[in-house]
């Protein structure tokens, strides 16, 4: 009868506490008066990661404050680390309306410090994070007391969190990808191999990342553009190993002091690099119907040419 008795009373709790762990998983352990996501790097550092912090604190200023310090402080776990260098000191910030100033010394240009790949995924952290503070809709970052620029020497200005996302639904992962381009050499005769490594959203797909990188142009010297800057990407779709390829009307006007060849197999051979593509034809406002310099019919599906003169100079 005893034994009964002390059964019928463990029961109870032993119900309470297994409801308590089941729900520990799922439920905060505490209600905080607002939640953010701070943003931080993987532990490879080539994608963005993110944990949730609550406060009670509601004052705007210090809710900057507060944020900045779990920005720069590295989680205490293996899978995230602080995407700013510990080599790099934050100097402070301010703000004017809408805009947040964040300024850092020296030290964040400095590429040993921080490359171009980890500098590019710490502008989308600290904008992602301090743009979820109301008021705040964009960040500024500056160096010392000069605008950050970006590896062409212009200034990036100002960054809202939808820059940093290239789909409608909400991502926030990026990633970083070796690239393999092929541009035009001086003379503009033959093509020549260019590696690049680049950070970009998940959802872009890698045909359309290769084009966007072609129309930016080459980043060695001693190589020319073999795209126009101006040239719009309509759509790009794989189906079958064959890369199809819709641009504007720009692509028919592309006057670049190049052969009327190395334009289109610029694009191909890029293209072809991937494992997915093994043919591309090439639209203009849909139609193939069309002769690029009046010279090459547009109404093939090309395939890779290492015979156009490619050689490597990496």
């Amino acid at each position: 009868m005893k034994v009964k008795r002390l059964i019928a009373a463990v029961l109870p709790v032993l119900a309470v506490l297994l409801l308590a762990g089941c729900g520990g998983g799922r439920n905060r352990e505490k209600q905080y008066a607002a939640y953010y996501r701070i943003y931080y790097l993987n532990s490879s550092m080539t994608a963005l990661s993110s944990q949730e912090y609550g406060t009670d604190t509601v004052n705007g200023d210090q809710v900057i404050q507060e944020l900045m310090d779990q920005f720069l402080t590295a989680p205490n776990d293996a899978e995230n680390q602080a995407a700013l260098s510990g080599n790099v000191k934050y100097l402070g910030y301010r703000q004017e309306g809408n805009v947040l100033y964040l300024y850092f010394d020296s030290g964040y240009s400095n590429r040993s410090n921080m490359d171009l790949s980890r500098e590019i995924l710490c502008r989308a952290a600290l904008t992602k994070t301090m743009t979820q503070i109301d008021g705040i809709d964009y960040i500024s970052i500056y160096v010392e007391d000069q605008p950050l620029l970006d590896q062409d020497g212009q200034p990036v200005g100002i960054m809202a969190a939808s820059d940093f996302v290239e789909s409608i639904s909400d991502v926030n992962t990026f990633e970083r990808s070796r690239l393999v381009l092929y541009f035009a050499e001086e003379s503009g005769q033959r093509l020549v191999r260019e590696e690049r490594e680049v950070v970009h959203s998940i959802n872009t797909s890698m045909e359309r990342l290769i084009i966007e990188e072609l129309i930016k142009g080459p980043q060695s010297e001693g190589r020319r553009a073999t795209l126009p800057p101006e040239l719009k990407l309509l759509n790009v779709s794989v189906s079958e190993n064959v890369c199809y390829v819709n641009f504007d009307g720009t692509f028919m006007n592309n006057t670049l002091d190049v052969y009327e060849y190395i334009p289109i197999y610029s694009i191909v051979n890029s293209l072809c690099e991937l494992p997915s593509v093994t043919r591309v034809q090439i639209t203009v406002n849909g139609s193939s119907d069309e002769m690029f310099r009046d010279v090459i019919s547009l109404n093939t599906q090309f395939e890779r040419d290492l015979e156009v003169g490619v050689k490597n100079k990496d």
